[in-house]
């Protein structure tokens, strides 16, 4: 009897998606029928990010926050692998805890979530939103509302809102859709509209160096694994975490890759937006020539 052990973050959302990752374990090991049996159960646990709710995450420390304690699980073989919502992941990853797969993309866009029942934005309040990335957008979208900052998971956020505290909320579509909860969204924005977060949609499992992780055959997704790697080669050549507001997104069709990017200049206050095609295989150099070309441009050098 093998025991695989998941690390998760302990909201609703965090402990679905390891679920579905868990499923994938089960299903993959009775196709096989190998006669080895593999039982799977998931681990929660409260990351220091879910703990400070009180200031937004550039103030204490950005997304590392989310993933301590499940690495320090990992490395302590208190768990074999986690999972996490890629968007949430530092583009730092430890050599010893490497990334094995990336789930299919669910739905990467953001959307707006109105209160229960109301039918347009209340202009006296404010937009509830939890990143610069989406603040910055937000002003091009709508110059009239007040944007403001709001923490806590999901089921947090929207009792918030329908309990009057804002006028709507921005949120990625992914989670909702994976809590049923679609029929909250009041409208989707395009990408060109609002370039999402980095990852946004991808679920990424992590590992530890040097183990087997043949349960796991299969479970990556060849198009999520080249966007997904592409926005955070963009991100990581601008050092982009949550205190700089940055977003990159990545389609891929057959061997052709597309990525967006968006790219703020504390400097000088400037924000750009571009766009970059080529070879599926090069995701990586493309995600970081764009990085490179708009900094270029926003900075003026």
């Amino acid at each position: 009897m093998t025991e695989v052990i998941i690390g998760s973050r302990e909201s609703k959302l965090a402990v679905l998606q390891s679920e579905m990752v868990k499923s994938y374990i089960e299903q993959k090991n009775r196709e096989k029928n190998a006669g080895s049996e593999i039982t799977v159960n998931i681990l929660t646990m409260k990351t220091t990010g879910d703990i400070i709710l009180d200031r937004t995450l550039d103030k204490v420390g950005g997304k590392g926050l989310f993933v301590k304690e499940l690495d320090r699980a990992l490395l302590d073989g208190k768990s074999n692998l986690s999972v996490h919502s890629l968007k949430d992941m530092p583009m730092e990853v430890p050599e010893e805890l490497p990334l094995l797969a990336f789930s299919k993309r669910e739905d990467p866009r953001d959307v707006l979530v109105l209160p229960e029942g109301v039918a347009e934005l209340d202009p006296d309040k404010p937009l509830g939103c939890s990143s610069l990335r989406r603040t910055l957008q937000l002003k091009k979208l709508y110059p009239e509302m007040e944007v403001k900052s709001i923490r806590g998971n999901l089921q947090t956020r929207l009792r918030k809102l329908d309990e009057g505290e804002y006028s709507g909320l921005i949120l990625a579509a992914a989670g909702l859709k994976r809590l049923g909860l679609e029929n909250r969204i009041s409208r989707y924005f395009t990408p060109d509209e609002m370039i999402p977060s980095a990852g946004q949609g991808i679920l990424a499992v992590q590992g530890r160096k040097g183990e087997d992780y043949g349960y796991l055959d299969g479970y990556c997704d060849r198009d999520a694994w080249l966007a997904g790697t592409a926005e955070r080669a963009y991100v990581k050549y601008l050092d982009g975490g949550c205190s700089s507001p940055v977003a990159a997104f990545a389609e891929v069709g057959g061997d052709e890759i597309f990525i967006r990017g968006l790219y703020y200049s504390e400097a000088t206050g400037k924000w750009l937006t571009g766009q970059i095609r080529g070879a599926a295989e090069d995701g990586e150099k493309l995600g970081t020539a764009l990085a490179k070309q708009l900094k270029s441009d926003c900075e003026g050098r």
